[in-house]
């Protein structure tokens, strides 16, 4: 039998500037929802969610949280959901001289950060696991007493925290959180590579993370823009599990929009050709070391 791959599709994403170049990326709960819906009917086991204000702007809104997760609970289409929790993260700078946070700041505490996971229990939730700069000019705060919350929080509520790693550092600290006992096993780290405040998605950068993770961590990544389905293939030669979606990339080829449905079927098209099968739902959980939630 062919090797499972875990398929993810991040469908929306939390950026503005992609949406005066791709006037079809969901915005709306019931968007989302009908994209998450067909992503899974495409192969995707996986759904990873961000929401958005009716306008397409970035939104941290609890009762939009709820009214993605609630619509995908009441359809009848089987799928992993993986919440966002990198969100309220980050500081920006006015001055140094004394150090002045500017408006861009959005750091709530570690509690606040995950609130939405707590009460909506996902199967999965995100972890960004470190500090660094994010988008140029702001700083994501991750130090280890704000992870060893954020990680206890949300795995009491019974939520996988999947470690998104965007360089090697990262990976130290998650390791760091197993040894002492706060974040428990199996771990699941995701490669975040080529995001422009990270690794970049080479080949060299992809294996070295890879062998660098503690034994019995299950793995996946992925690259954004141009470098997304390269990365499906060189992801799957190497044992791990793949993510695409309209937050990484939004394009099929060149010039030409994609959907999260046109790159989920692509990516599968690849992990095919290459030998490989996709896992379901029921096996990615299996797999991932997941209870089912609904």
């Amino acid at each position: 039998m062919s090797r499972k791959v875990v398929v993810s599709c991040a469908v929306t994403g939390g950026s503005s500037a992609v949406l005066a170049k791709h006037p079809g990326i969901p915005k709306t709960p019931s968007q989302i929802v009908a994209a998450s819906i067909d992503a899974a009917k495409a192969g995707a086991a996986i759904v990873h969610i961000h929401v958005r204000e009716d306008d397409g702007t970035p939104s941290d809104r609890l009762d939009l949280f709820e009214k993605v997760v609630n619509g995908l609970r009441d359809s009848s289409t089987d799928v992993i959901v993986n919440l966002t929790c990198s969100l309220n993260g980050t500081i920006a700078l006015d001055s140094y001289d004394p150090p002045t946070l500017g408006k861009a700041t959005n750091l709530k505490n570690p509690k606040e950060r995950v609130l939405h996971a707590i009460k909506l229990k996902p199967e999965i939730a995100t972890l960004d696991c470190g500090v660094m700069t994010w988008g140029g000019e702001s700083i994501y705060v991750g130090r280890m007493s704000d992870l060893r919350q954020m990680a206890v929080l949300m795995q009491e509520a019974g939520v996988k925290p999947e470690i998104e790693c965007f360089e090697f550092g990262h990976i130290e600290n998650a390791k760091s959180l197993a040894k002492e006992g706060t974040l428990k096993g199996p771990l699941l780290f995701q490669f975040c590579l080529s995001t422009g405040y990270g690794a970049p998605a080479e080949p060299l950068v992809l294996q070295a993370m890879r062998d660098t993770l503690p034994e019995g961590a299950n793995w996946g990544g992925f690259a954004c823009g141009a470098e997304e389905m390269p990365t499906v293939a060189q992801v799957v030669r190497l044992g791990g599990h793949v993510r695409i979606g309209l937050e990484d990339n939004i394009y099929l080829r060149r010039g030409v929009l994609a959907s999260n449905t046109d790159l989920v079927e692509n990516a599968v098209g690849i992990i095919e050709r290459m030998g490989a099968s996709i896992a379901t739902p029921a096996e990615a959980r299996q797999m991932l070391g997941l209870v089912k939630r609904w």
